[in-house]
């Protein structure tokens, strides 16, 4: 027998101010991350690994330009 269950929340003014910060991050942090991996490949043929993805990630939150990176958790990132 196969189920199937749905779920729905109602968020606070204030998650929904969080998850739309989560989600902004997330799609902006793989847009980039997108480009530096397209770039290298078409530049230089090589791939980007999953561990520099990390680093340039965590240089992205330390830049002045994208620390609001920095706000949201991580674990989405």
């Amino acid at each position: 027998m196969k189920r199937a269950y749905r779920y729905r929340f109602y968020p606070t003014p204030h998650q929904v101010e969080q998850l739309a910060k989560t989600f902004g991050c997330v799609r902006y942090v793989y847009n980039r991350a997108l480009s530096e991996r397209r770039r290298a490949w078409v530049g230089e043929r090589r791939r980007i690994t999953h561990a520099e993805t990390d680093r340039m990630l965590t240089g992205w939150k330390r830049d002045p330009g994208t620390a609001w990176l920095a706000e949201p958790s991580k674990g989405p990132l």
